[in-house]
């Protein structure tokens, strides 16, 4: 532990505080430490945990490496477009931290933050007290493990974890092992159980796919020179829905490849619908597992519409490719199974995170406990979030997009806490709270 890490924090203040030491709370440090703003980057844990202790020993990203392009970072290795693999994921964070130095204090966790009277913010922390004339909350997305309460059905002795407890198939009991829940984890992980030799009971979602590669190029490098990933969320109708969209499953597994459930099925993968209750050792699923599965694929062969579309537009030559036929077709829905006839011993809730903003004493949340911003700029003078997917582009939330977001936040940071706030047609980006606490924003002069 270094000295900067040991230092009381009581009576500390800081003309700006970042909350967070993963890629978005070093992305903004890099802009600010550009601009020689005095700041202090609060980690609870170390950077890179995130990565180390919640992913699987075989996650990999499913975006190409080249995307990752912190600020004063990009991707300077061998395989610009291949897929890191969670060890290098982690190394690629602690060298860009080294990379410049920034004043981290890891280890501290920030456990309430109140907008103070006198202008300004209070940090409690594990360490001590400290303030700051403004606080960018770059805490990320995924905070505490989503897992529904029928998880409590389950009969005793069957293992049950959440996907950031899974490490490998060899840290399970012998067994069959089901999965719930097909966004990118549940399926990468369903996948990486079944290459294992395991049963695997995989109970689907709404999850749409995208096809990894077509048309000669990985699928990522058509949408960004259609412009997907510039696109701001405040260019679609439905803006607040964008940002709920579950993410599109894909792997960058061995190079890179599609996730077919329907290939999974046909090798041996029992699907079934969503899970819709567990009572007396029996698991209850919907019916639409063949609806979960053919919405997925209809997804897939629109993007590559747009993708034949755009080529056609810009005169592209690219080498023609056959479209996809399904491989398996589901059978008569199979409604109920018995966890102990078919042998499953393990649960894998791949359900997702919920975020957990209750130390947040400032009322800038909308009525489902989502920040009220635009762009990261919240209605309260000086306070801002980093790091949200579809913060403002698709790639907000990673590696590919979250330096803009801090390049844009810093403008606003140097700029003071009094700044001008961008509406549209008369309504701020993602609606401000109308409760009473509402602190209105003030404009420039």
């Amino acid at each position: 532990m270094s000295p900067q890490d040991q230092m009381p924090l009581d009576g500390v203040h800081r003309s700006v505080v970042v909350v967070g030491g993963g890629q978005a709370g070093l992305s903004m440090s890099y802009c600010l430490t550009q601009r020689g703003l005095d700041h202090l980057v609060l980690e609870k844990t170390a950077v890179g945990n995130e990565w180390r202790e919640r992913r699987w020993d075989s996650f990999c990203l499913v975006t190409p490496n080249r995307q990752c392009s912190l600020p004063g970072f990009p991707y300077a290795g061998p395989d610009p477009h291949g897929f890191m693999l969670r060890d290098k994921v982690v190394a690629y964070l602690e060298d860009y931290a080294r990379s410049f130095g920034p004043p981290l204090l890891e280890g501290t966790a920030a456990t309430r933050l109140l907008r103070r009277r006198s202008g300004g913010f209070e940090i409690r922390t594990n360490r001590g007290v400290l303030t700051a004339d403004q606080v960018v909350l770059a805490t990320g997305p995924y905070q505490v493990p989503l897992i529904p309460r029928m998880a409590e059905r389950l009969p005793e002795g069957v293992m049950r974890l959440h996907s950031s407890e899974y490490r490998n198939p060899g840290r399970l009991p012998a067994g069959a092992v089901l999965v719930v829940g097909t966004g990118q984890s549940g399926c990468q992980i369903a996948e990486d159980l079944h290459l294992a030799g395991r049963t695997v009971h995989l109970a689907t979602g709404s999850a749409p796919r995208v096809a990894r590669f077509y048309r000669g190029r990985d699928v990522v490098d058509w949408l960004e020179d259609m412009g997907y990933y510039a696109r701001g969320v405040d260019e679609f109708d439905d803006a607040d829905a964008v940002r709920l969209r579950a993410n599109h499953y894909v792997t960058g597994r061995d190079g890179g490849r599609d996730i077919d459930l329907r290939a999974f099925a046909r090798d041996g993968m029992r699907l079934y619908g969503r899970l819709t209750g567990i009572g007396g050792g029996v698991l209850r699923f919907a019916d639409d597992l063949k609806q979960n599965l053919d919405r997925a694929d209809a997804v897939s062969e629109s993007i590559k519409d747009s993708i034949d579309s755009y080529i056609t537009a810009q005169q592209i030559v690219a080498p023609v490719e056959a479209r996809y036929s399904p491989v398996w077709e589901p059978p008569a829905a199979t409604n109920t199974i018995d966890l102990e006839a078919s042998g499953i011993t393990s649960v894998i809730w791949a359900t997702g995170f919920g975020q957990d903003h209750r130390w947040i004493e400032v009322p800038v949340f909308d009525g489902r406990g989502y920040p009220t911003h635009g762009r990261g700029v919240t209605s309260c003078e000086g306070l801002y979030f980093l790091g949200l997917p579809w913060q403002y582009t698709w790639g907000s939330g990673r590696f590919g997009g979250v330096a803009a977001d801090a390049e844009y936040l810093a403008e606003q940071i140097t700029a003071g806490p009094v700044r001008e706030v961008r509406w549209l047609a008369g309504t701020p980006v993602n609606a401000w709270p109308r409760d009473e606490e509402w602190i209105a924003p003030r404009t420039v002069a």
